[in-house]
């Protein structure tokens, strides 16, 4: 069975992460994706650590995509992304909003060689707005969504999602707009364009905290692992590390009391008779909690949380998490070969499937690894190609 976007034609533009993310997951799931890079590269080419020159950060972002690198300001640079969007179902931008017009490489340009195009744009804060002609990154999209304000211990400074949130929603926000569009056209036809930002993605996700709001007038502050809404739901301290638990539903809170904590008296306690009023004395229930689960290790409270049915798990480092018998059984990580670095681990797929959905089918390229090929692809003769590269509108390189 061949993978569902197989045949289907991405020009991805983008560079660094919330893009290259997104064209990643289109590969994936099967689509021929060229990224079109500067003669620079792609800027994450140049993020440490590095093995045999080549960003490992880089390798691990951008597999299943050829590239081809080319000078945009170059009127020969602009007719190669003119012929690739021709023969393209999508196109992906993150350029700061009126660069791609600027270049004469917009929708609007675009759309008149090729009428169904799909033509996806990210940027920092929208292309229209206030601010829609500034740039952004995750950070500053961390912070203008309230994020950090509601993250991290209470009283402590501002704290950033420990990952790039934000850039990753943008990316994945994209994707569904993506084949949302995609589907439409399969449908009725017709192309279209969409775009998104860091900030708006960001904020899509903070559905608790928009409730609470709008619902309460409540400003979420940081709760450091607590839940908002739900208690016991956070990690705790036990006597080698932190565990975490989630029993905040009145089933599980009673498994939780009774056969974990061997403390049916807390199902007594007033404070603690509900889970709102657990919530509201969650300093208390903490107390009494770690009190109990500092007695004994990790490991000992898994046992008993999974042998009493309520969810718990431990607080890993990073390398012990990949490490974890579940990580390895789920195929989360994967080993590859790159033409340069060699043997490789690569981030597995998160999402399995009853028959072939996604598929890593090649490592990330070298820069312009694919120029000469995609530029025959494109009709360009081998002569052309090689004053292309002579007059230094083409960067190409052997892998």
């Amino acid at each position: 069975m061949p993978l569902p976007l197989e045949g289907v034609r991405v020009l991805d533009l983008t560079n660094v992460m919330a893009g290259p993310y997104c064209s990643m997951v289109l590969g994936d799931l099967g689509a021929e994706v060229v990224k079109l890079e500067s003669l620079e590269g792609d800027s994450t080419r140049n993020f440490e650590p590095k093995v045999n020159d080549e960003s490992y950060c880089f390798a691990v972002l951008n597999r299943n995509k050829r590239s081809i690198s080319v000078d945009l300001k170059a009127p020969a640079g602009k007719e190669v992304v003119t012929r690739l969007a021709r023969e393209a179902d999508i196109v992906i931008e993150n350029f700061r909003p009126g660069v791609v017009k600027k270049l004469g490489i917009g929708y609007e340009d675009l759309k008149r060689v090729n009428p169904g195009l799909i033509y996806a744009s990210m940027s920092g804060f929208g292309q229209d707005g206030p601010y829609g002609r500034k740039g952004g990154f995750d950070i500053i999209a961390q912070g203008m969504s309230g994020i950090m304000m509601m993250t991290g211990h209470p009283g402590g400074r501002p704290a950033k999602v420990g990952i790039a949130m934000n850039d990753i929603a943008c990316g994945v926000t994209t994707l569904y707009g993506i084949l949302g569009a995609f589907i439409g056209k399969l449908r009725h036809g017709e192309g279209r364009y969409l775009e998104t930002s860091l900030l708006e993605a960001g904020l899509a996700w903070s559905i608790w905290e928009f409730s609470a709001y709008f619902g309460s007038g409540e400003l979420p502050t940081p709760t450091g692992t607590r839940h908002r809404r739900s208690a016991p739901y956070q990690a705790f301290r036990s006597k080698d590390g932190y565990v975490t638990v989630g029993a905040s539903g009145d089933k599980l809170w009673r498994a939780f009391a009774s056969a974990v904590c061997e403390k049916p008296e807390w199902l007594d306690d007033p404070r603690f008779a509900t889970n709102p009023l657990r919530v509201r004395n969650a300093d208390a229930l903490e107390a009494e909690i770690e009190k109990v689960l500092a007695t004994q290790t990790t490991a000992h409270w898994i046992g008993k949380l999974d042998a009493a049915g309520v969810p718990g798990g431990p607080v890993y480092t990073y390398d012990q998490a990949l490490a974890d018998p579940q990580v390895q059984h789920r195929r989360m990580v994967v080993d590859m070969d790159h033409p340069r670095i060699g043997a490789m681990k690569t981030l597995g797929l998160p999402v399995k499937s009853e028959g072939e959905l996604t598929a890593i089918r090649k490592p990330a390229p070298l820069l312009g690894q694919h120029s000469r090929e995609v530029l025959r692809e494109l009709g360009y003769a081998d002569g052309d190609v090689a004053a292309l590269i002579a007059q230094g509108v083409v960067k190409a390189t052997e892998a």
